[in-house]
């Protein structure tokens, strides 16, 4: 089994950062909307609930610590999560909250 140390107090501040940006239930959302397929920010905003300034908002932050990534198709602009070491991440999680208590 590997261990994965941070090799720094910054890299360990980094990575709280990012689980942090996680934590908040509109951005998770938004991360769970866009796991699979790209997103306009007016798609996420009517299926999230939420103000298109607010998404923005988010998207803003998530996309400064790399977890989604735009791509311009014409005059609008899709999110979708930037690789698939997020996708895991979310993944896992998701299904060790559904295999519940041991």
């Amino acid at each position: 089994m590997t261990t994965i140390v941070a090799e720094t107090q910054d890299q360990t501040a980094e990575l709280a950062e990012v689980f942090h940006l996680m934590g908040d239930p509109s951005r998770l959302g938004i991360l769970m909307l866009v796991m699979d397929d790209a997103h306009s920010v007016g798609e996420i905003a009517a299926a999230t609930g939420h103000s298109l300034s607010l998404v923005s908002h988010h998207l803003r932050l998530l996309r400064a610590r790399r977890l989604v990534r735009a791509e311009r198709r014409g005059k609008q602009v899709f999110y979708t999560l930037d690789d698939a070491h997020v996708r895991s991440v979310l993944r896992d999680m998701a299904e060790h909250m559904r295999e519940g208590h041991r």
